[in-house]
């Protein structure tokens, strides 16, 4: 199997994961087309039988795929069970194979300051590789979300950032009623506990925004020329926040929190924020500082410590939390 026909079976996959839309024989075969050519720059297309062939084989045990592909009204190709997707099929004996390898290699490098991410990447990669080899249990528990939706977008938005490629998006924030489609310009993927943002410029925007890869319905390439990033630094957007929330406007301002000696050994342990300082040893706790913007997800952090941090200052934080903190009361109350 060459690498044209993996990228047309995940082409069929992607397509028949996506029911939002009816997708016939002829879909398939223009979206097959649309993204060799993308990825290869092959402009012959495909033919009718070479995907009705693809089609056979995914549903076939060939490759281990099993695809529950049906055809509905004679006419409309899509997965019975909306779940399935050829990438979710158990590892076979020669990927754990090579799998094997490529950790070791990657253990290599994991001493190197420069390859300092990999540890946990390759832990994770490790303990995968081990426990379907050997079925057995796992040995690492790794913090996941099982339910998340969106992560089927991640290597199509990788790729289009990676190339430049202007990205046409079915995006519903938590605000709107119906999902919209908007043009995008991809620039920078941003993971934040366990959830998958993505950095980039709306078509028609002045700024930057951020999208949830949890709240986009469909994805697709645009033809339209893609807008290069030429006013913002990306490895330092987020240096300022706690979370994705950036506000162009804000400057980041010293935070001042006391936390008692209770949670003082976790906040000491796993900073809020790289800006965080110790700033007094007290009795009753400690006393730590942060400059970053106020934002949702500071606010949600702090209110996480629930009695046991307290905002000190600036007093417009302090009293934004108090107020939340009497509501909460109140509603316990009720």
């Amino acid at each position: 199997m060459n690498k044209n026909a993996l990228i047309r079976f995940r082409t069929i996959d992607n397509c028949l994961r996506n029911r939002f839309r009816k997708w016939t024989l002829d879909d398939l075969i223009n979206a097959c087309s649309d993204t060799l050519y993308e990825y290869e720059g092959i402009d012959k297309g495909v033919s009718k039988r070479t995907v009705q062939a693809d089609i056979q084989l995914m549903r076939s045990d060939k490759l281990g795929y099993n695809a529950p592909i049906i055809v509905v009204d004679k006419k409309y190709y899509t997965y019975e069970d909306p779940e399935y997707s050829i990438t979710n099929i158990p590892l076979t004996d020669q990927d754990l194979n090579r799998l094997t390898e490529v950790v070791e290699i990657l253990k290599q490098f994991k001493g190197f300051s420069h390859f300092q991410e990999l540890s946990g990447m390759v832990q994770k990669l490790e303990d995968k590789v081990y426990t379907s080899k050997n079925k057995q249990e796992r040995i690492i528990d790794f913090e996941k979300n099982e339910g998340l939706q969106g992560l089927e977008y991640l290597d199509t938005i990788y790729q289009a950032v990676q190339k430049k490629q202007t990205l046409a998006i079915t995006y519903q924030s938590f605000k709107a009623r119906q999902p919209g489609e908007i043009i995008f310009f991809p620039y920078l993927l941003k993971e934040y506990r366990n959830r998958w943002f993505l950095l980039g410029i709306k078509r028609g925007a002045p700024r930057m925004m951020t999208l949830a890869l949890d709240r986009m319905k469909a994805i697709g390439t645009a033809n339209i020329p893609f807008r290069e990033n030429a006013n913002y630094d990306l490895s330092n957007y987020y240096q300022d926040v706690i979370g994705v929330t950036v506000s162009e406007t804000l400057s980041p301002q010293v935070i001042h929190l006391f936390v008692y000696h209770s949670n003082a050994p976790y906040v000491l342990t796993k900073p809020l924020h790289p800006s965080q300082e110790l700033i007094e040893r007290q009795q009753k706790g400690i006393i730590i500082s942060i400059k970053v913007q106020i934002n949702y997800e500071l606010e949600r952090e702090i209110l996480g410590f629930g009695d046991a941090m307290i905002v000190l200052q600036p007093q417009a934080l302090k009293d934004r939390i108090w107020n939340k903190l009497r509501r909460a009361n109140k509603h316990y109350e009720d």
